[in-house]
């Protein structure tokens, strides 16, 4: 799970809109309708509230649901394909994508610096490794050579030793995220003999001498289907050219007296070069605020940690750094865009801890401990910046090469100076060096791709909700649009777990913006843009304010004359289905197109899904009454009503997902279908060999944006995308 989304304005009749393009092609190509899906009414009383589901039999999974979502999947297939101009938009948007060459991340181990990159035309991820001092990348591992047959696999995390000599990482099949860690030798991509499965979150820690490393570990013997997948999983210690089955327990529920874990805790332990303090992190689910304990080094790799308590969850601590024996942790306790306190492995106490950065206009979105100082990531109105504490207190801002937004923050403290990613809207990502001196090296991995750029433009602006809050707008078009209303518009919002919509150099939405079209996003509350508070406003009981903050923006840019409702779609992802969702329920007349990717769409039933319980936190429970009064106003599937005339909708999923299980889009494009009492289609789309998007290959992705895109403008009345 993880995002949410909100928009748009008036729509004179969507029923009206879709007769008038409901044209013959449209009649020949849905000649045969989608697949009809069984009606077995089911109705529960929920805290005195009577909830009719009349698909919960979908949630079994079981054949009958497989060949039902196979066939929504090839009707759609159908639909999509019968669109004039989709394959040309497949080959314009493979005009840009297959140019650009896609940072995710480095790191620096001794005389290596390792990237994590998908070059220029390749489909995956890949793992370079470089020698300082060289200007040439050695590929290092390549996720294709651990593919099935008639799959692929995806290169789900990594981290070099110290000293780099060498690399452990995640592998997965389609999609799936269920990783299995493998150790290479950098110098000669040899393989150790060992390998550990159910490592999904592994988020591994070398010891300083390489030896070996602390992981976390999923349960045995639960299936990947279970509502216990991720309950009870446990930090291990793990010595190289050993046994996994002799690998040390250091940080679980039961084996670490005076250490609160819950089940559906995820234990941690890291480490830092020079310094003996252990960090035992205790993350519940998807909350950002966590618990740490701290224990020596050698009595953790022994496994013997005698841990002692920092801070709980109350304290609203949701980072920390290590240097020597200090101990920095960012905290927005009483300050809404956080603070930077110290304290130390001596004598751990939040309560004690010094402030060394207070709170101000900069929300602090992330701390790293460098050899020369401790590194702070901000955002200021939308845009990242970087500032440097030296140990000595004293704190300076760097100046950054271009504004844009930072990402793929790295520094550790046998080096100096921080690694990151910046890039902007109308700007590729390049990734960048700060060293001790405070200059910034924009670094040759990944060059920058043959797009001019020069033609297109973007605006930050804001759009004023029902309650009068001011919510952030960003909008990118090219050149000289002439705002009469006659642009398509896709806006995009998310709005949950304080996750912000960060500037991004978004390659495959730039056909959109060449045929004149306009690309939005809403930061609506829920989100981090504007810190915490921000995103406390669209939680739980205050979640409706997400997908109103997106209807303010779409009536903004609606009456800015950036669009109308004929040509507005919306757009969001993961928890953006809840956004997007509910802003179709609430306003169905508002926008002509509703485009819900691996969406959250029955947040009451979330819950009951393998990845439901860790998303509690975030959204809340049935099982209790105030949980389930939010949960079932952000339930779009619930608040779909028989008659309505609902937008054309195309809804995804990857049958791999493991984060929203696909019976939740299955069961909303169902209904949908049902009710709707407009001639608009309601789409499908089905992915049998993708997961949660992140799994998914670039031509997978290339694919599913021409989709997008021809249907998009088919549905927004574009003559060039309207069957003969």
């Amino acid at each position: 799970m993880a995002q949410s989304i909100d928009r748009r304005a008036l729509l004179a009749s969507s029923a009206a809109l879709a007769g008038a393009m409901t044209a013959p092609g449209l009649a020949l190509a849905q000649s045969s309708g989608p697949p009809v899906a069984a009606v077995r009414p089911f109705t529960e009383t929920l805290w005195g509230v009577p909830v009719s589901d009349p698909y919960r039999w979908m949630e079994a999974e079981g054949p009958e649901w497989k060949a039902y979502a196979l066939a929504e999947g090839d009707y759609a297939r159908q639909v999509l394909g019968a669109i004039p101009g989709r394959d040309a938009l497949l080959a314009k948007v493979q005009t840009y994508t297959r140019v650009v060459a896609s940072v995710m991340s480095a790191q620096v181990g001794g005389d290596y610096i390792f990237s994590e990159v998908r070059p220029a035309g390749a489909d995956t991820y890949k793992l370079y490794a470089r020698k300082r001092g060289m200007q040439r990348d050695r590929l290092l591992i390549d996720p294709d050579a651990y593919a099935p047959a008639g799959s692929h696999a995806s290169l789900d995390w990594w981290a070099c030793s110290p000293d780099g000599s060498h690399v452990v990482f995640g592998i997965s099949p389609g999609g799936s995220e269920n990783s299995v860690a493998h150790i290479m030798v950098t110098e000669t991509g040899a393989l150790l003999p060992e390998s550990i499965d159910r490592t999904e979150n592994a988020s591994p820690s070398w010891t300083e001498d390489g030896s070996g490393f602390f992981y976390n570990r999923l349960q045995p013997g639960v299936a990947l289907d279970s509502l216990d997948k991720y309950k009870l999983s446990a930090a291990w210690y793990h010595a190289l050219n050993t046994d996994p089955a002799r690998d040390l327990k250091v940080l679980a529920k039961g084996a670490s007296p005076g250490v609160t874990i819950a089940d559906i805790d995820f234990p941690g332990v890291g480490v830092t070069p020079g310094s003996e303090i252990a960090l035992g992190a205790i993350v519940s689910g998807v909350q950002n605020e966590i618990g740490l304990y701290v224990a020596r080094v050698s009595a953790a790799q022994a496994g013997a940690p005698q841990w002692r308590m920092v801070c709980s969850p109350a304290d609203k601590v949701t980072g920390a750094a290590v240097h020597g024996h200090d101990l920095y942790l960012l905290s927005h306790a009483d300050a809404s865009h956080y603070k930077i306190v110290r304290t130390t492995g001596a004598q751990p106490s939040v309560a004690t801890a010094q402030v060394v950065v207070p709170e101000s206009a900069s929300v602090i979105r992330g701390i790293a401990a460098a050899r020369d100082g401790l590194y702070i990531n901000d955002l200021n109105a939308g845009l990242g910046g970087v500032r440097r504490m030296a140990y000595d207190g004293a704190v300076t801002s760097i100046a950054l090469p271009f504004a844009g937004s930072i990402d793929a923050f790295y520094a550790d403290t046998l080096h100096d100076g921080v690694w990151f990613l910046l890039q902007g809207w109308v700007r590729p990502s390049v990734l960048c060096h700060v060293g001790a001196d405070g200059v910034v090296v924009a670094t040759d991995i990944a060059p920058q791709p043959p797009i001019d750029v020069s033609p297109y433009v973007s605006e930050e602006v804001f759009a004023t909700a029902a309650d009068g809050v001011k919510v952030p707008l960003s909008i990118v078009y090219r050149k000289g649009l002439a705002r009469d209303g006659s642009a398509p518009l896709l806006l995009d919002a998310y709005g949950s777990y304080g996750i912000t919509e960060d500037p991004a150099f978004l390659a495959h939405w730039l056909p959109l913006l060449d045929l004149g079209g306009v690309f939005a996003i809403a930061h609506v509350r829920g989100g981090g843009e504007l810190g915490e508070d921000w995103h406390l406003a669209g939680q739980k009981l205050t979640k409706p304010n997400t997908w109103r903050d997106m209807i303010a923006s779409a009536h903004y840019l609606i009456d800015s004359g950036y669009t109308k409702s004929a040509k507005l779609g919306i757009t969001g992802g993961s928890a953006g289905g809840i956004t997007v969702g509910r802003f179709m329920t609430e306003q169905p007349d508002l926008a002509a197109v509703v485009i819900d990717e691996v969406g959250v769409s029955n947040a009451t039933r979330s819950e009951f899904s393998p990845n439901g319980p860790p998303n509690i936190p975030e959204f809340g429970t049935v099982t209790d009454p105030v949980g389930f009064k939010g949960l079932y106003e952000m339930d779009a599937y619930l608040h779909v009503k028989d008659g309505t005339a609902y937008p054309s909708a195309l809804l995804t999923t990857g049958l791999n997902d493991p984060r929203v299980s696909s019976w939740e889009p299955t069961k909303m494009a169902a209904r949908l279908q049902a009710a709707t009492s407009s001639k608009n289609p309601v789409l499908l789309r089905i992915e049998t060999d993708a997961g949660h998007g992140i799994g998914s290959t670039l031509s997978q992705r290339d694919h599913q944006i021409a989709d997008i895109l021809a249907f998009l403008l088919w549905r927004t009345g574009d003559p060039r995308y309207q069957p003969a």
